[in-house]
Formats: C-alpha cells, structure tokens, sequence
C-alpha cells in the first residue's frame, strides 16, 4: 500500500509539474499559443541571422517575412508586449519596411522606455537612415547597461 501511495504521489507531482511549466510558459505573451507563436518568431530570426551571416541575404530575408507573421499573429492578441513589438520592428527594418519598422519600435518605448532591444534596434534604424543624432540618443539611453546592445550601437554609431 505504501509504494501504491508513493507512486501515486510522484505521479501526482509530475502531473502537477507539467501542467505549471505549461501554462506558465504561456503568461509571457498573453497564452500559450502566443507564446509558442514568439518562440517560433525567434526561432526564424535566428536562423536569418546566421544565414545573414554566410551572406544569403534572400534567404535569410524569407525567414525574416515568415517571422514577421508569426510576430503580427502574437501582436494581434497581444498589443502590450514590449518584446513582440521589437520583433515586429526588427523583422520589418530587415525586410526592408523602415517606416512600419519606427512606428513599432516607437510603441514598444511607450510600453518599456529602457527596453534594450528596442532601444539598440531602433539606434541601428537611426544610424541606417542617417539620423545619427536620434542615434546617439538611444545609445543615451543604453549608456551605463553594461550590455552588448550599447558595445554595438557604439561601435555602429562610431563607423559611420
């Protein structure tokens, strides 16, 4: 009877555990499909990135518009996420929609004025459009991070 109640207690445990981890994991993004929708957003950007990397722009460019809707998906049933609205911005600069790009980045500040990734990303699209002034002020805002989005907004700032 002892082992019968002790498996079923582990049993229980590990039912519980796996429920938790999943409907936590959902929270993030305003629930688990949203979230599993981001997740599969950076996944694609990821991997863009590396192809970028080794020079396959078009390639890397298609990864960026399939992440790009699985951002806009994720936006559309969370419009007060700081990191989706990033995503959507980085996707649409790289996919070359620089105006769409600002005005998400833009909206993600008004959620999260200190957002690292905002602020360097929307830095790059000022240094990309020749404002370096704007630039500068992001990197204002980065200053003191201690974190490789300031090293690269510097360094991009400094080499234009």
């Amino acid at each position: 009877m002892k082992k019968l109640t002790k498996l079923l207690i582990i049993v229980f445990t590990i039912s519980l555990f796996n429920y938790s981890s999943t409907h936590a994991a959902g929270t993030d993004s305003g629930g688990n499909d949203n979230a599993n929708l981001y997740k599969q957003g950076k996944k694609l950007v990821l991997r863009a990135k590396k192809l970028e990397e080794k020079n396959k722009k078009e390639k890397a460019k298609k990864l960026y518009l399939k992440a790009l809707d699985k951002f806009k998906k994720a936006y559309k049933k969370d419009k007060k996420n700081a990191d989706i609205l990033n995503y959507l911005g980085y996707t649409l600069r790289k996919t070359g929609n620089l105006k769409e790009a600002e005005d998400f980045y833009l909206e993600g500040l008004k959620l999260d004025a200190s957002h690292l990734g905002i602020n360097e990303y929307l830095g790059e699209l000022y240094v990309q459009t020749n404002r370096i002034e704007l630039a500068k002020k992001r990197l204002e805002v980065l200053n003191g991070c201690k974190c490789e989005e300031y090293d690269e907004l510097k360094e991009l700032i400094e080499n234009k």
